[in-house]
Order: C-alpha cells, then structure tokens, then sequence
C-alpha cells in the first residue's frame, strides 16, 4: 500500500510545483503590460517626428493637445493609450474627408454638363476613404490587443488612401484635390498614429 501512495504523492507534488511555476511565469510575463508607463504628448511626439518623417512635432503636439482625451490616454496608458487615440482621431478625419467627398460628389452628379472623370475621381476617393476608415478601426481593435505588427500593416494601407486620393486628381485644371484640405490633415494624422504604434511596440 505504501509503495502505491508515494508514487501518486510524488506526481501530486509534481502537478503542483509546475502548475505553480507556470502561474509564476505569467505574472513575470503580464507584469510589464499591467504597468503602462506614463509618457507626455510633447515627448511621444518628439520620439514619433525624430523617427519618422512623416510626423512634424508642432502639428503632433497641436493636435494631440487639441483633443480632451489625450490627458487621460498618456497618463493612464502611455504610449500606447496615444497610438489608440492618435489612429481614432485619424479615424474622425477619414470620416469627415469622406463626407465631404460625398458632398461635392452630389453637386457633380446635379450638374448636367458635369464631366463624367470628374465624377469617377469622386467616386475613386469615397472608395479609399472608406476602405481606410474600415483599416483603421480593424487597427484599433488590434492596438487594443496589443497586436502591434498586425496594427502596423494596417496603418500602413490605410495612409495610401491619401495618396491614392491626390493621384487621381494629379494633372487635374484649376484647383487640383477639391478637398486637399481634409485629405492633407488625414495623411498626417495616420502618420503620427504609425509614429505612436512604432514606438508602443519597441
């Protein structure tokens, strides 16, 4: 009977000894991620501008400021929390580039004697502007899962949306992009979102 138990003891305090040492291991492991590193504005935005040239520090810093969620994202969650906000505020512009597309697109569809290129670079736009809204909101549901290199993929297609924008209208008389404005403001808006989620991940 004695030679039976020990045996079973023995595997017991074996089971246990593991089980505690993995428990141990993932409290090692989550430990970082619980303890978000609380950063300012001016220096994400420093770090984002000095690694990529895409992100102009005055504008980041403006932008960033301008918004009341910033305080509570860079404080509570680091650089992190700023990636998150930094792509929903791109996010907002996408949208409102959009709407402003679908405007002007309307006025063109009313006008008789407008020219059918016209209409199709409208229509071009519209279809970046809301593949790239639906990019980005997939990126943010990564960011907050912490899949940084699936996030990052994603920034990256969406800030062709500008670009593709801009081509379209390239060579174009009179003014160029009718809303170079909006699309401006969203391009550098999704680079200081890379900028951010570049250095969360680091």
């Amino acid at each position: 009977m004695g030679f039976t138990a020990r045996p079973a003891v023995c595997i017991f305090a074996v089971l246990f000894l593991a089980a505690a040492a993995a428990a141990q291991a993932q409290v090692e492991v989550e430990a970082p991620e619980s303890c978000a590193n609380p950063v300012s504005v001016e220096a994400a935005c420093r770090g984002a501008s000095d690694t990529h040239h895409g992100v102009d520090y005055e504008h980041c810093v403006r932008s960033l400021n301008a918004d009341a969620r910033s305080a509570e994202a860079s404080g509570g969650s680091g650089i992190h929390g700023l990636a998150v906000l930094a792509t929903r505020i791109a996010i907002d512009h996408a949208a409102s580039t959009e709407a402003k597309i679908e405007d002007l697109a309307e006025i063109e569809a009313e006008d008789a004697g407008s020219d059918p290129a016209r209409r199709a670079r409208f229509d071009h736009c519209l279809e970046q502007y809301g593949g790239a809204a639906d990019l980005l909101r997939d990126a943010v549901d990564n960011l907050q899962a912490k899949v940084y290199g699936l996030a990052m993929q994603q920034l990256m297609a969406a800030l062709g949306a500008s670009e593709s924008c801009e081509d379209a209208w390239r060579g174009t008389p009179a003014h160029g992009v009718p809303v170079a404005a909006h699309d401006r403001e969203y391009g550098r808006m999704a680079h200081i979102a890379i900028g951010f989620t570049h250095a969360a991940a680091a």
